[in-house]
């Protein structure tokens, strides 16, 4: 198995270019997922472990007249996501936008945070962020695009979310010197922070008050919804070829 770049330049090329949305499945992956699609991508919706709901997805971007398939990998596994790739780039040629949504938010107090959950979340926000983007310097072609997911919470600091946030902040991080790490190769390394946005990862265990007094944390007045993000994805997924090294803030203007 070869790690070595591919040296085609898929903006040179009449195939359409080839996305892997890892988390794709459900909430803001979903909303990626499909969005990609309909710009023409070819999308591998991967999912950890539910089939059903990735397999849904795929028939929504199949049935509007895109293309996709639905492969599973656990995130923070080396092997596993290597196999991810391997059997994109053997579905579809290569690969050229890697859009990584999967994550786990788990939270409370410092005071009170379970080290087990703790533990989760690096496992899979850290190091599976680790993973994926080595494996996506490692293969994406020249033109390609790596777009993490941060959070708007590393800036704003929420109370209830410090150990989320602190994952978050290594997701900057990496985001950022990988970005210059792949001098020379025409890829660019990006983050999206998206915001309150109402998925069922965010609205869980909140009451209808603390809803509304997120939503009104923005100058819009709202909470984001999972299309608002996919834009902010489509844009570094695309056109927007000077942006990188960037920490994106999709959040309406809170602060």
């Amino acid at each position: 198995m070869s790690t070595s770049p591919d040296t085609q330049d898929p903006g040179a090329a009449t195939t359409p270019r080839v996305a892997i949305v890892t988390g794709g499945s459900g909430g803001i992956g979903r909303a990626v997922s499909e969005r990609l699609a309909a710009d023409g991508m070819k999308v591998v919706v991967h999912y950890a472990g539910n089939k059903d709901r990735a397999d849904e997805v795929v028939g929504a971007i199949t049935g509007a007249g895109g293309t996709a398939t639905a492969l599973a990998a656990d995130v923070a596994e080396e092997s596993e996501v290597a196999a991810l790739f391997e059997a994109a780039g053997q579905t579809y040629g290569g690969v050229d936008v890697v859009v990584h949504t999967a994550g786990i938010m788990l939270l409370s107090p410092l005071t009170e945070l379970s080290l087990d959950d703790l533990d989760r979340m690096h496992r899979t926000n850290i190091r599976g962020t680790f993973v994926v983007s080595q494996q996506a310097a490692r293969r994406l072609r020249r033109g390609g695009a790596l777009i993490n997911f941060s959070s708007s919470v590393v800036k704003i600091a929420l109370t209830g979310y410090t150990a989320y946030a602190a994952t978050k902040g290594a997701v900057d991080a990496m985001t950022l010197i990988l970005a210059k790490e792949l001098r020379g190769r025409d890829i660019t390394v990006n983050a999206v922070a998206p915001g309150p946005t109402a998925t069922s990862l965010f609205l869980h265990g909140k009451d209808q008050a603390a809803i509304d007094k997120l939503a009104s944390m923005s100058p819009l007045e709202r909470l984001g919804v999972p299309e608002d993000i996919a834009e902010a994805v489509a844009f570094l997924a695309g056109p927007a070829r000077w942006v990188n090294g960037q920490i994106l803030y999709a959040n309406g203007g809170v602060v």
